[in-house]
């Protein structure tokens, strides 16, 4: 078996047995296979795409090209949510004590922000006091003592996939579907969980701009995680506007706290008690409907916003922001932007507003640049809202107060005013099992 074989077989459309995608995928991760015969077959996959079990096989390989979480010490059935990124994506903050309140076992490892996405590891830690790196042993003892655990990845988790994607990053083929759809599966698959909810964005703030690309890959995923033995359902979500009303990483947390407290935004909250649903029919075999109830009385029962208590508690965070979130800290400059004209907001470029939360101080553009987490935005007014000239439309969070301007002008930019009322598009698109 070699390489060269391997790229003239896919470059024929023909698929790709297990052994010859264990034998690129192993020798690449080890250094055995250059880069130039590894973008060669990356292309040839863009171009032709890999059938259901070519995906499969590609994902369980890369899964197991380093650590795996063992989540077999889990007394229930585990249960994890992965969303394709998004701005004022706070859901994990909310969902995952919902369904731990409710019986499901979470145990997951979430991310950092890296451009205009936010990351959940950067929400928590603005959180005072609270660790997301603790010990395998402690993380597990803690999600069978309380149900929840939501913590950074301290595992080297598909290191293929972070070798491959640095590569496709650089040879246009980032946005080929299977090599997205295997790339998201395999580290879900080593963390270990039996079921999972996937949120597929779609929209101007996401990566899948329509709602065709978003089934498509969502249903490519659904699929992996089917023949990888997992129970698997992905949701396709409107990411056409920032989800709830803050941006920015404590300005979520708060946002989230208010949301568990069912006093939420209406999208912010209509997604999460739909993922949550989701997720516990999942855990449970039981009825939409039922499992709906159970999520919306979790919320107005207080057992979900408890349940958030408990984690940050158990996790070292200072609960008394958790009870008085006017204790986080507040960015120095707090600065209204007025709407130019009346008129209904009919547009938001997504992805150009969480740039603007970034230039305020709330993301990163590389890994090693630090974060402000009492920085980025409080919106007004969103898409299909009407306004009046003069009237605020958002709050800007900053402690930068020589790019205070540039972020204004960059933030109106994103946005288009006209007299006509736009239509209003659902939270959810569908779902696909």
């Amino acid at each position: 078996m070699n390489m060269y074989d391997i790229i003239d077989k896919k470059r024929q459309d023909k698929v790709l047995n297990k052994e010859e995608i264990e034998y690129f995928v192993t020798g690449y991760t080890k250094g055995n296979i250059p880069d130039y015969q590894m973008s060669a077959l990356l292309m040839a996959i863009c171009c032709n795409g890999m059938s259901t079990r070519e995906l499969t096989d590609l994902t369980i390989t890369m899964a197991n090209s380093g650590d795996k979480l063992d989540l077999s010490p889990v007394n229930g059935v585990t249960v994890d949510k992965h969303s394709t990124g998004g701005v004022g994506d706070k859901t994990t903050l909310i969902v995952a004590p919902i369904v731990a309140s409710l019986g499901c076992k979470v145990a997951k490892m979430s991310g950092r922000a890296l451009g205009f996405t936010g990351g959940t590891i950067d929400k928590l830690e603005s959180i005072e006091g609270y660790k997301t790196n603790i010990e395998e042993k402690q993380f597990i003892d803690q999600v069978n003592r309380i149900g929840i655990g939501l913590i950074g990845s301290s595992k080297n988790l598909a290191p293929a996939d972070k070798k491959i994607y640095a590569l496709r990053d650089v040879t246009a083929t980032v946005q080929s579907i299977p090599l997205i759809a295997s790339s998201i599966m395999s580290k879900k698959i080593a963390a270990g969980s039996e079921c999972i909810v996937l949120d597929i964005k779609v929209g101007s703030g996401a990566f899948m701009k329509n709602f065709i690309q978003g089934a498509k890959l969502a249903r490519t995923m659904v699929n992996i995680g089917k023949m990888a033995g997992r129970k698997t359902v992905a949701v396709v979500t409107n990411m056409n506007a920032p989800l709830g009303n803050e941006i920015g990483n404590n300005l979520e947390v708060k946002e989230a706290i208010e949301t568990l407290k069912g006093k939420g935004p209406k999208d912010l909250t209509d997604l999460c008690i739909n993922l949550s649903t989701e997720m516990l029919m999942l855990c449970t075999n039981k009825k939409k409907d039922e499992c709906e109830k159970l999520v919306k009385k979790s919320i107005t029962d207080g057992l979900a916003f408890n349940k958030f208590k408990e984690l940050v508690i158990n996790q070292g965070g200072n609960i008394e922001q958790i009870d008085n979130p006017d204790l986080f800290e507040k960015a120095k400059y707090s600065v209204e932007i007025k709407a130019p004209r009346l008129g209904h907001i009919i547009k938001m470029n997504t992805s150009e507003i969480g740039r603007v939360s970034s230039i305020l101080g709330a993301g990163r553009e590389t890994k090693e640049d630090a974060i402000d987490y009492s920085a980025g935005i409080t919106i007004m007014k969103k898409t299909g809202d009407y306004v009046k000239k003069g009237e605020t439309i958002a709050i800007l969070h900053t402690n930068k107060e020589d790019i205070i301007e540039e972020a204004k002008k960059l933030y109106l930019s994103s946005l288009k005013i006209y007299i006509q009322k736009p239509t209003r598009h659902r939270i959810v698109y569908g779902v696909i099992k």
